[in-house]
């Protein structure tokens, strides 16, 4: 059965009861419709300093055979509720563009699944076109500053910013635009990204109120004078206005489980090319609210993972208490060296020969001073012994593990999970960011290389040491490092399946968001406008005689 199918069987509840199992009053309670809600935070009781614990979900790297990270995070938070734990689930958004492009929507599957799944996978409660108009404002503001002489002294050839638009278009990489004679505007090369790959879209989540969003905004450099100083959004005058485009937006949305588990979804940048968590003020929220907040990192623990730790938690406080690994066989067997089609078939020494992947992730949460949790999200094709190959080794290292069904089974099916979630956010732990942001921008990125992913060199092009010269003239040295990589390898080639070691990792190019508050670096062929595969998802979705979604997963 598919996922649409187990999401139509579903019995929702009206959200004014969601929200009243949540303790949220109802004056807070702004309702799109039956079942979405907008919560407005500045209506809700202080908490003082009692605070949800968070358990953060990442998972192994990420393969076409599936790991189901959010599948997990839904699963787990209708365990956790069942043991009568206080529990809110905190995710990202979907974006348009992947759910029509290859991944598909990004809900959940099987009994595990947040909903109503076709309207938070579709336009949801508007917050990315929000985002992008916003995003798009700020451009006309900035071009029309360049037809009406230019007062700043933009120099057109350095601005950093692009129109966005959330769909995979990879025709809109590279326009030119401003043509027709000079009514039409100051020609210049410009392009699109993706909505989600924005820094609006990245100061929207890390931003913990109305106040420090506009903030943000009005920080955020849009490019550079003729003399390389910076050019502002505050510059320009034009953060009140985004900021009104997104006094709505910026309040979190409540939508629930399968297993009626209240869910905040809000924001959603990617974690390949942005921080890949949801917004600062809905994981906040949830805290003020419950007991535990299971929330998610974008892909495996080197990419969301690491850029919660380093980034997010830095921001918003919200350090994690504990951290669950994602992992299953098909993917171990995958990182082993099998091609996507022979995963059905039992092989004990691909998962073995895959351990590695999942030893480096795992690593890699103890170096934040966390003793990480591992998910063997089982699936039906799983042998025993292959099973017994993780959980064998997971008992040898003194690393938790459990197996879990939350697919077919729901929150039924993590109920061992759950239970080890709950001593391991009651052990003590020693959380820290893995860099100082006092270190240089250099050493930072030495250090994400070499500690988390395992490489043993850092090589930037000529573009890259240019911007770091700028880096260094403008103060920004104190910034941490939103890495844009590949989410497939350890290194910044997507074919190093494994535990990938000893690469040299190349910067093509550093763009500091100082609104975000972080330096985004680029690796490899990394773009942040995706382009459709050659059979898009989109050509298998409809809608019926009912107006009912169909094809949508």
């Amino acid at each position: 059965m598919s996922d649409l199918a187990f999401a139509a069987r579903a019995v929702l509840k009206p959200i004014a009861e969601i929200a009243e199992s949540a303790g949220i009053p109802q004056d807070a309670v702004e309702p799109y419709g039956k079942y979405k809600a907008k919560i407005d935070p500045t209506l809700l009781p202080d908490p003082g300093t009692r605070l949800g614990k968070v358990v953060l979900v990442s998972g192994i790297s990420p393969t076409p055979a599936g790991e189901g990270k959010t599948t997990t995070v839904v699963g787990l938070g209708d365990a956790l509720a069942a043991t009568g734990t206080k529990t809110i689930i905190a995710l990202r958004e979907p974006s348009v563009g992947p759910t029509f492009g290859m991944k598909g929507g990004a809900t959940g599957g099987g009994q595990s699944q947040v909903l109503p799944m076709d309207e938070i996978n579709l336009h949801f409660t508007g917050d990315f076109h929000a985002i992008t108009s916003a995003n798009n404002l700020l451009m006309a503001l900035i071009d029309n500053h360049l037809q009406q002489g230019n007062p700043l002294g933009i120099d057109p050839r350095s601005i950093t910013f692009k129109r966005v638009i959330d769909v995979n278009d990879r025709a809109l990489r590279n326009v030119v635009i401003g043509l027709g004679g000079p009514s039409n505007g100051v020609p210049r090369e410009t392009g699109f990204e993706i909505t989600a790959a924005s820094e609006v879209m990245a100061v929207f989540c890390l931003a913990t109120g109305l106040e420090d969003l506009r903030a943000r905004l009005g920080r955020m450099t849009v490019g550079y004078t003729y003399d390389k100083a910076p050019v502002t959004v505050d510059d320009l005058g034009g953060a009140g206005a985004m900021t009104m485009l997104l006094k709505d937006a910026v309040k979190p949305n409540l939508v629930q489980s399968i297993g009626g588990t209240p869910a905040f979804i809000h924001g959603g940048p990617f974690a390949n090319i942005a921080h890949g968590c949801n917004s600062a003020i809905a994981t906040n929220t949830a805290r003020a609210l419950a007991d535990v907040v299971v929330t998610e990192a974008g892909f495996g623990t080197d990419l969301g993972a690491e850029k919660f730790m380093d980034i997010k938690a830095r921001y918003a406080g919200c350090a994690p208490d504990t951290v669950v690994i994602v992992a299953t066989i098909r993917a171990l067997k995958m990182n082993g060296g099998v091609s996507k089609e022979a995963l059905k078939h039992e092989d004990v020494a691909a998962v073995q020969a895959g351990m590695p992947n999942l030893m480096r992730h795992a690593s890699i949460i103890t170096k934040f001073g966390i003793q990480p949790v591992i998910c063997l999200n089982r699936f039906a094709t799983d042998t025993e012994a292959e099973l017994d190959v993780v959980t064998g080794w997971a008992e040898a290292n003194g690393i938790a593990c459990a197996i879990t069904d939350v697919w077919g089974q729901g929150g039924a099916g993590a109920g061992e999970l759950a239970k080890t979630v709950l001593r391991a956010i009651e052990a003590p732990s020693s959380f820290a960011p893995i860099y100082e942001l006092q270190q240089p921008i250099e050493e930072k990125i030495s250090t994400l290389v070499r500690e988390i992913y395992g490489g043993a060199n850092v090589e930037y092009s000529v573009k890259a040491r240019r911007m770091l010269e700028q880096i260094h003239a403008n103060g920004w040295d104190h910034l941490p490092i939103c890495m844009a990589k590949t989410q497939y390898s350890f290194s910044d080639d997507p074919k190093l399946l494994g535990a990938a070691e000893g690469f040299t990792l190349q910067i093509r190019e550093l763009i500091p968001k100082t609104g975000a508050g972080f330096i985004v670096a680029i690796s490899g062929s990394l773009t942040t406008m995706p382009g459709l595969p050659k059979v898009p998802a989109a050509m298998h979705m409809d809608v019926d005689e009912d107006g009912n979604v169909v094809g949508l997963s």
